[in-house]
This record gives C-alpha cells, sequence and structure tokens, in this order.
C-alpha cells in the first residue's frame, strides 16, 4: 500500500519547550533547536524528530486516568537488555527531573514509567 504521507514530528504540548526539550536531549541525544520561544525541535539520532509547543495554561496528563485528562500518548525508550542497564537509566532520568509513576512488576511487564519535567508520561523499557 502506498503511504499517504511520511511522518514529520510527535509534537509535545508543555509549559516551557526548551527545557523539555533538553531534558529529551539529555536522555535521548541530539541538540534542541529554539525557533522561537513557542517552538522547539529535537532530532534525536537515530530516531523520530521531537517538536516542544508552548501552551499558555498548560495542564499535564493524569497517569492513569481513562475518564478526564488522560494519557494520550507516551515515548518509550529502549534502556537496554539488562535490569542493571535500566536501573542505570532509572538513575540518570530521576536526576534529570524524571519522577516515578509505576515501577511495579518490572518483570513480568520489562517496563517501568516515569513523568517527564512537565507531566508526561514515558517508558523505559528493558528489551532483551
Amino acid at each position: 500500500m502506498a503511504i499517504v504521507a511520511r511522518l514529520r514530528n510527535v509534537v509535545i504540548d508543555c509549559p516551557d519547550p526548551l527545557a523539555l526539550a533538553r531534558f529529551y536531549a539529555a536522555v535521548a541525544g541530539g541538540t534542541p533547536v529554539a525557533e522561537d520561544d513557542e517552538w522547539v525541535v529535537l532530532q534525536v539520532p537515530d530516531g523520530p524528530r521531537l517538536g516542544f509547543q508552548r501552551v499558555v495554561g498548560y495542564t499535564p496528563p493524569e497517569w492513569p486516568r481513562a475518564d478526564r485528562n488522560a494519557q494520550q500518548f507516551h515515548l518509550d525508550f529502549d534502556a537496554g537488555s539488562t535490569w542493571e542497564e535500566v536501573d542505570a537509566a532509572h538513575e540518570k532520568v530521576l536526576a534529570l527531573g524524571a519522577r516515578p509513576l509505576d515501577l511495579e512488576d518490572r518483570e513480568k511487564k520489562d517496563f517501568q514509567v516515569y513523568a517527564d519535567p512537565a507531566g508526561h508520561p514515558f517508558c523505559l523499557c528493558r528489551i532483551p
């Protein structure tokens, strides 16, 4: 089947685009490029292009809600094939300002859930 269009960006609403782009650059690599105070782009090496868009009055998603203000998407990161690698990534994202949302049952799920500094959920995944 022929494609209709190519994916250009994954755009993330937030109160401070440059700060959030810097957080994800520290997690996944790349250099944030601020086009203006409202829009910052991060090209993740060997990954997607992330856009960060300022939203006045931004309200972070509430995880794990389904009734209102629910998570609408999340990013999954390959943190390595061992739990030691995931644990090292865990310490690093916490130092960058992430906060844990769900660290339970990681042996069954092969992932742990965090919130970025603006409150968006993301996962550190163990990829055996």
